[in-house]
């Protein structure tokens, strides 16, 4: 039998855990703010309003942000499932975080974009098992002001406190035992994304 060829990883693309009515995306907090959110189901009074939050679909782009758990106030991390509605107004209303003239004009318009935006769009590259950087890419999705406040307010459907998950994985990857971290990442298929939500967002 002769194996097929396998179809190549769009560069841009959105893989997450999804529901047909919610997505999970991941943060990681200080334990004074991680463990109260995963208890009540919602960021404490602590949370800050005024700070621009990003979110990540990527499992594995969090562990890399957060070294698995192990940074400095990065020590809980989070699974937080929110509507898609929420997440897909925040794509709507975003803006790329870096200029491209194609899509923004002059540095000028770009400027201005960015700051009546109340989201932004990056694409770094997706992460292997050994956090590596890999050829496609990985969206994150910053949120301030109204996005900030939709998301704490409106779009949280529950939150997990998924930091026993990233040391299981952590642990099996540091004994070299790779499909047994494998099988421990939550499954991320491709997101369906409504035709043109994009659009003003593919660089």
């Amino acid at each position: 039998m002769i194996d097929q060829p396998t179809t190549p990883e769009p560069k841009f693309r959105i893989r997450a855990a999804h529901t047909p009515t919610t997505i999970t995306v991941y943060q990681a907090y200080r334990p004074e703010i991680g463990v109260p959110a995963a208890r009540a189901g919602r960021f404490p009074a602590a949370w800050s309003r005024s700070r621009m939050t990003w979110i990540k679909p990527s499992f594995l782009w969090m562990m890399y942000r957060c070294g698995w758990g192990t940074k400095e106030g990065q020590e809980t991390v989070l699974a937080v499932e929110i509507t898609r509605t929420g997440f897909e107004w925040a794509l709507r209303n975003a803006c790329l975080s870096h200029h491209v003239p194609e899509l923004h004009g002059t540095p000028a318009d770009f400027r201005r974009a960015l700051r009546e935006a109340p989201a932004r769009v990056q694409w770094d590259p997706e992460r292997d098992l050994h956090l590596n950087p890999l050829p496609h890419r990985s969206l994150q999705l910053g949120l301030t002001g109204e996005a900030a406040a939709r998301y704490a307010d409106e779009w949280i459907v529950g939150i997990r406190d998924v930091t026993p998950l990233a040391r299981l994985a952590h642990e099996a990857v540091r004994a070299g035992r790779l499909d047994e971290a494998s099988a421990l990442l939550p499954k991320e298929p491709p997101y369906p994304v409504p035709e043109r939500l994009l659009t003003h967002l593919s660089a």
